[in-house]
């Protein structure tokens, strides 16, 4: 068997093979397993120590017998030097068509990743941790970054001001190519950090996770005005100067994520003041997000055109600010997430006004509301013909009363999660399953698949998720 196909067939067919099956392919020949590994052009390993020069020298040769990665997704512990980590040696040496590089190891230098620079010269996307007092000069060697993932760490119990001065002073200004930048960690202090508000004036992204400080404000004030995804996670500390900031300086905005952290008086100046024209909001705010912000949003004409409005846990959250976005939003929105929220279960027939007011619903999200019944959701499904996904993820109360008017008034539905909804049974999930022509994609548990569920997802190729 091992000479029936050529080259060419077997790579197509270890193409469309599920990841799963790559140990077993590798074991039938050394011709299949070589084509499977000149095949393989994505990767996710773990580097686990001793790092001695034999690991390192096996590593190398094991990255080298994959000579078309272009995606490489490594980690490793903290052993020896950390800051010269033999992981990105042994990356840097072996895999130069490499485009996407995620290190989940300890902080590496930036001489290592100069090298890395001069070896992978196709890399586009680098997520790396850096310990401060942290250098960027090695950012420019990188001519094809469009992408970058850096995390802020400190070993050091104590750092003097002056040294991370020196750092922000030592790197010359260089336009820089990146359109996405993401940062975890950054502190007060880390004035080397405007190195990037001055010379990223590309992005049209930015991720901050866990983030203190902003570095040199004035400098991050106006990287702001080309923005068009933002994204604070956990990021207390500077949520406020950001939403100002943003009300003044940034009219292309149109997405923003706050989740775990926010400033209440910050994101009510920006729903009221805000010039952008806003097309996707998520928050995740139990405390800090209520009645006025919502009323703020109805209000503003700049978010007429929003099209995605994600809530999670709005606990201050009343059916009166919901019902007032609904009736200036009106047809405009198509993605409607309410998970977990009190307000779903607490103000009987919201979901039905709601469902009336947005006519053009086409995703809808009510998950984690555990108390919520069948007549809320089966109502609302009545306005809701438009619907392409579902998701009810633990609602434990709903039955499959549900599921029969799924089948009745939503026609398109392409994605439907039912997980962990306990009401909801085999012949609930066979009813979704034999009765929605365009079905792509279900969640939910594999004990509910009966054997007419699972033939019909296997001959509608339906993606089944457990």
């Amino acid at each position: 068997m091992d000479t029936l196909f050529c080259d060419e067939l077997l790579h197509e067919i270890f193409h469309r093979l599920p990841p799963s099956s790559a140990a077993a392919v590798a074991l039938v020949s050394r011709r299949w397993r070589r084509l499977l590994r000149s095949s393989t052009t994505s990767l996710s390993l773990n580097f686990p120590p001793p790092y001695n020069p034999t690991t390192t020298t096996s590593f190398s040769t094991f990255l080298h017998h994959h000579p078309f990665l272009s995606s490489l997704s490594a980690s490793a512990d903290a052993d020896g030097d950390a800051r010269d980590h033999p992981l990105l040696l042994s990356v840097a040496t072996s895999c130069p068509n490499l485009r996407h590089l995620r290190l989940f190891s300890p902080p590496v230098s930036s001489p290592s990743l100069s090298n890395l620079s001069k070896s992978c010269l196709h890399l586009s996307s680098l997520s790396v941790a850096v310990s401060r007092p942290f250098s960027l000069n090695w950012l420019p060697c990188f001519n094809s970054l469009t992408r970058l993932s850096l995390s802020v760490k400190n070993p050091l119990p104590e750092i003097d001001d002056s040294e991370l001065g020196s750092v922000k002073d030592s790197i010359f200004d260089v336009e820089l190519r990146l359109e996405s930048l993401s940062l975890s960690g950054i502190l007060q202090r880390d004035y080397g950090v405007a190195y990037l508000w001055r010379n990223c004036k590309n992005v049209t992204k930015l991720e901050l996770n866990c983030c203190e400080g902003l570095g040199d404000f004035s400098s991050f004030s106006d990287f702001l005005s080309d923005l068009q995804e933002l994204e604070l996670r956990s990021c207390r500390s500077v949520a406020n100067l950001v939403l100002f900031s943003l009300s003044k300086n940034c009219v292309n905005l149109n997405s923003l994520l706050i989740y775990d952290g926010g400033s209440r008086e910050g994101l009510l100046h920006f729903l009221k003041q805000g010039k952008c024209s806003l097309r996707s909001l998520d928050l995740r705010l139990p405390l800090d997000l209520d009645n006025s912000h919502m009323l703020a949003m109805s209000e503003n004409i700049h978010f007429r055109g929003l099209m995605s409005l994600k809530l999670q846990s709005c606990c201050f959250v009343t059916g009166e600010g919901l019902r007032a976005v609904g009736r200036a939003l009106s047809g405009a929105l198509e993605e409607l997430s309410l998970i977990n929220c009190d307000v779903v279960v607490k103000e009987r027939g919201l979901l039905t006004t709601l469902g009336q007011d947005f006519k053009g619903l086409r995703r809808v999200d009510l998950s984690y509301n555990g108390m919520l019944v069948d007549k809320e959701v089966v109502s609302m499904l009545a306005s809701c013909d438009c619907l392409v996904e579902l998701r009810l993820r633990g609602c434990s109360r709903l039955s499959d009363a549900v599921a029969n008017a799924m089948v009745r008034r939503c026609k398109r539905l392409q994605v439907v999660d039912v997980a962990y909804c306990c009401g909801i049974q085999v012949q609930g999930v066979e009813i979704i399953v034999l009765n929605s022509p365009c079905l792509r994609r279900v969640e939910v548990e594999r004990n509910k698949l009966s054997e007419a569920a699972m033939a019909r997802v296997k001959d509608r190729f339906v993606e089944v998720v457990c």
